[in-house]
């Protein structure tokens, strides 16, 4: 059997969110889905995996759902094992930012980047254009993979630390800024906060990272993505010589794609760990 997982988001006012999370249970509990489902008053965010049949069905019934119509579903082959449960739940937030303005950002509030598409972003890369791409993702995400040239966000550490990062990108205020994420939907509050903040060129990568990896698989984006599910990292055409590891075990400094939990003095980190540090540690009765 064929399993897919698919990822989707979209901001839009709801005005009964508790009858939405009903319908969403019964639905994905019926086509025996597994993965996350949220939603929130400003619309839903969901990452969701089962056979083919099934999920074409959830897409089916989603959409019937007035407002639900042309979500953009982003599909990957899987092995019907990303995730060991369903969750859904209601939120304040379908991406938590805890922003005390947050309320007026994302385009459900016409204070967003302008969208830029990978095709257009290719082109950018292809000709040299003068631009910066702002990687809103977590630090452990940037690691394993990311745009050559991309800004690392030191202060970055959740996207609830948003508020942080404009010392960084400060002079970067008057450029042209490209934001990415995962799949679009941090970066709809992201490229609207910068607006709200000053700058004055801002975009977002629309469809996010795994659109354009797999409309151009390892040009432009390097090492390969980290998906929040039990694959942890995805990519396209790896086994390609244009394939990079860029990627590096904070142990010993090799190459790697392997992320892993363990911990340092007591500490739980989720890191970047070769397959050789892992038995060793586990040899000297370490915990990971």
């Amino acid at each position: 059997m064929s399993y897919i997982t698919i990822l989707y988001y979209k901001y839009i006012d709801l005005i009964d969110v508790e009858s939405i999370y009903k319908n969403q249970k019964v639905l994905c509990q019926s086509l025996n889905l597994k993965g996350r489902v949220i939603v929130a008053k400003e619309g839903i965010n969901g990452t969701l995996e089962g056979s083919k049949q099934n999920i074409d069905r959830y897409i089916i019934e989603t959409q019937r759902i007035l407002e639900f119509k042309g979500i953009i579903f982003k599909k990957s082959n899987t092995d019907g094992k990303s995730f060991p449960k369903l969750s859904i739940k209601i939120r304040d937030e379908i991406v938590t930012t805890n922003l005390e303005f947050n309320d007026k950002l994302g385009p459900h509030r016409n204070l967003t980047g302008k969208y830029l598409d990978s095709r257009e972003l290719h082109e950018w890369f292809q000709a040299g254009k003068k631009f910066y791409i702002v990687d809103i993702r977590n630090d452990y995400e940037h690691a394993v993979g990311h745009f050559y040239n991309s800004v690392l966000l030191d202060n970055l550490k959740h996207f609830r630390d948003l508020p942080k990062i404009l010392p960084e990108i400060q002079d970067l205020i008057n450029e042209t800024v490209v934001t990415v994420c995962t799949g679009g939907v941090r970066c709809e509050k992201a490229s609207g906060f910068l607006t709200h903040n000053g700058f004055k060129d801002v975009y977002q990568l629309q469809g996010g990272i795994i659109t354009y990896m797999e409309q151009f698989p390892n040009q432009d984006f390097l090492g390969k993505l980290y998906v929040f599910d039990k694959r942890v990292v995805m990519g396209f055409h790896t086994s390609s010589p244009d394939h990079q590891i860029i990627g590096k075990c904070v142990k010993c400094k090799a190459q790697s794609e392997s992320l892993t939990d363990y911990y340092d003095n007591g500490v739980r980190k989720h890191q970047i760990v070769c397959s050789n540090c892992i038995a060793l540690y586990k040899l000297n009765n370490k915990s990971f």
